[in-house]
């Protein structure tokens, strides 16, 4: 249903404390438009189907960085270990060189960016985009997987970057 319901939601700041709550993994998504490496920090990151293989993140419409994801033929997730909240940060910063020291990378599959000590690298074909609210659903085919070491996530709670730790 797209029709406005007025009345009917939460403002947008008591929206922002509700999923505040919520602890979600934290990926940086990268690819490469024209030569230039681009990259993003998404904590919207989900599976969606096993056949085909496909997850989805969303980005905000009004993202610099999203016209470049968007045009590039793939992406990369990069699943971040606990270790790597700077790294967060870094890709979500606006204006700044996100691929220059000290982060580390390596070109991948198509020329793909693939960030280094990362527990999990995602090569994506994008397969679907819809624009939902203020943000777009993006919807990519994977097309190669390669666990390094899934036991050590970071985590977004509270506004802040953390580290899982499991139940004896």
């Amino acid at each position: 249903m797209t029709e406005t319901l007025p009345g009917r939601a939460v403002d947008g700041e008591q929206f922002r404390r509700a999923l505040a709550a919520h602890a979600a993994g934290v990926v940086v998504i990268t690819a490469q438009d024209e030569g230039i490496p681009v990259g993003l920090t998404a904590t919207s990151f989900s599976s969606v189907s096993l056949e085909p293989p496909l997850v989805s993140f969303y980005v905000d419409q009004a993202s610099t960085t999203w016209p470049r994801l968007r045009s590039a033929d793939h992406f990369a997730v990069n699943v971040l270990t606990s270790d790597q909240g700077e790294l967060a940060a870094r890709f979500a910063r606006k204006g700044i060189d996100r691929f220059a020291e000290p982060t580390r990378w390596r070109p991948g599959p198509h020329a793909t960016p693939l960030l280094s000590d990362v527990s999990v690298h995602l090569v994506c074909l994008p397969y679907a985009t819809v624009d939902v609210g203020d943000h777009v659903l993006v919807v990519g085919l994977v097309s190669e997987a390669t666990v390094h070491g899934a036991d050590r996530p970071l985590l977004y709670h509270q506004g802040r970057f953390g580290r899982f730790i499991p139940h004896s």
